[in-house]
């Protein structure tokens, strides 16, 4: 075989679960930042028990190598890759893309995970926290998508899922920072879904509402104002993943989709008398 960017060796396709994986994301390569714990971790593992591939992407690297470990053994093939991502380096994610490449053959799927979180109102809140959270929750997604679009091109169709919140659809009070990034996502991801729609990209984000991971295990909340009366489990953020990343979504681009268990449907607190 003529080996070209777009024309993996036969031992890489292998590698990328084709065509021995069978599953609802066969065929998928997913590079998935911030991935080694909480959501990004369980994306992986949902992606990679349905015949996908997954780049394990992200600064902790002794969790990532671990996750990839245990993500291969489970599928009982090279399923899983880990290399280590700065999301706020432009050059970082072309390394990472690289890997995924290098790693897999090929990439068509890339999920924006990576985020952080920080209190405070426009008051309130440091510069630097707000500079951090913009440099990681933003523009760390912006430069995702710069260092990976040329590869997704390549593939006939292609998939980028941001991870926004629900605070990037209401208002969050004392979330200056937080909220302002996850706004921005929406308005990237809806102007990217125009921009790159003819190249066979579709692009989408995701808003869960509360669910439980270590970044927010601290947080003081309760869950009334939530009709569903309790907060989500990453495997069902991760359903939803899924089915973005496999081709049952080729006809979905530029959606903002709320997975939240009903908690901006509306005013879940008023009691009519």
């Amino acid at each position: 075989m003529i080996q070209t960017p777009s024309s993996p060796t036969v031992q890489a396709l292998q590698a990328a679960g084709t065509p021995d994986a069978a599953g609802r994301a066969a065929g998928v390569v997913a590079l998935i930042s911030g991935a080694a714990q909480g959501m990004g971790a369980s994306h992986a593992k949902v992606l990679a028990a349905n015949g996908g591939c997954v780049m394990i992407a992200d600064l902790q690297e002794d969790a990532g190598r671990e996750l990839a470990a245990e993500i291969n053994s489970a599928c009982g093939r090279t399923a899983a890759g880990f290399v280590r991502l700065d999301v706020t380096s432009f050059e970082s994610w072309q390394a990472a893309v690289a890997a995924a490449l290098q790693h897999f053959g090929r990439l068509n799927v890339l999920v924006n995970n990576a985020g952080i979180y920080t209190p405070g109102n426009a008051v309130e809140a440091s510069v630097d926290d707000w500079r951090r959270t913009i440099d990681i929750d933003l523009t760390g997604a912006f430069l995702g998508m710069k260092a990976a679009v040329p590869e997704l091109r390549r593939s006939e169709t292609s998939s980028i899922i941001n991870v926004s919140s629900i605070a990037g659809l209401v208002g969050f009070k004392n979330r200056a920072a937080y909220a302002a990034a996850k706004w921005g996502i929406q308005g990237l991801t809806k102007t990217s879904a125009l921009d790159f729609g003819a190249d066979g990209i579709r692009v989408n984000s995701i808003h869960p509402g509360s669910v439980e991971t270590p970044l927010t295990a601290g947080l003081q909340r309760g869950y009334d104002q939530i009709p569903a009366g309790r907060a989500a489990q990453v495997e069902e953020i991760s359903s939803l993943v899924l089915y973005l990343a496999s081709d049952e979504s080729r006809y979905v681009s530029g959606a903002t989709i709320a997975i939240d268990g009903g908690e901006t449907a509306g005013n879940n607190l008023r009691q009519d008398s």
